[in-house]
């Protein structure tokens, strides 16, 4: 073991560097699932900086000091308060925020966000099926992102009205309509947050023999 370590030390370090850099400072998440789309799809591989909002100390939710506040529109990886699993969604309301949905509209303070620019499309949905989506640009807080509505599901398209807690997030998925979010697991603890999501910076068609996604290359997420 000692000859081991000695003769590989400079690649354990490398590792231990490596490590502590994905866990305290910046991180690249895969993203396997569709609930973002249209701004992420599966296969999309997103730089997340972990010091936009706290600096915490590495494998921990512990935070040595606060650096940020959380802002509406932002695309945020954080830990399910439901039952751990890393998540990727939109924040749409901070605290003492009055959040809610009506008919899938979303309404933040008693105001109704404004959506334009309605675009049909088809929707793949898994095995070889599609169905029709909508899309709109959607204006949070003067920044313009797409969402997407679904033709047919069961999500809940209307919310609330409920007051975001001190210290706690509502998020949602761009893809309204297939994304298990505050909706149904409830508002996220600022200790739950890991980082924001800026970039994209590899992508894969990973539902169509892996080919890879060259204009996704390193584009900025809105």
């Amino acid at each position: 073991m000692r000859t081991f370590l000695r003769n590989n030390r400079g690649l354990l370090v490398f590792l231990f560097c490596l490590g502590l850099f994905r866990t305290a400072i910046a991180d690249w998440n895969p993203v396997p699932t569709g609930s973002m789309r249209p701004t992420i799809l599966e296969g999309d591989v997103v730089l997340v900086n972990r010091l936009a909002y706290d600096l915490k100390i590495p494998l921990t939710d512990i935070s040595l000091a606060r650096l940020g506040d959380p802002q509406r529109g932002d695309i945020i990886t954080f830990s399910s308060p439901k039952d751990g699993t890393r998540l990727i969604k939109r924040l749409v309301a901070v605290p003492g925020d009055v959040v809610e949905l009506r008919d899938n509209a979303l309404r933040i303070n008693g105001q109704p966000v404004q959506y334009s620019n309605m675009t049909l499309v088809s929707e793949p949905v898994g095995s070889g099926q599609f169905v029709e989506a909508t899309r709109y640009t959607e204006n949070l807080d003067g920044k313009d992102h797409t969402v997407q509505f679904l033709s047919s599901t069961g999500s809940r398209r209307d919310f609330g009205p409920v007051v975001v807690p001190p210290d706690q997030f509502f998020m949602m998925g761009d893809n309204r309509d297939n994304s298990e979010d505050s909706r149904y697991i409830g508002f996220v603890s600022r200790d739950l947050l890991i980082g924001r999501a800026g970039r994209i910076l590899v992508s894969a068609d990973i539902k169509n023999n892996w080919k890879p996604r060259f204009d996704r290359v390193i584009s900025t997420l809105h």
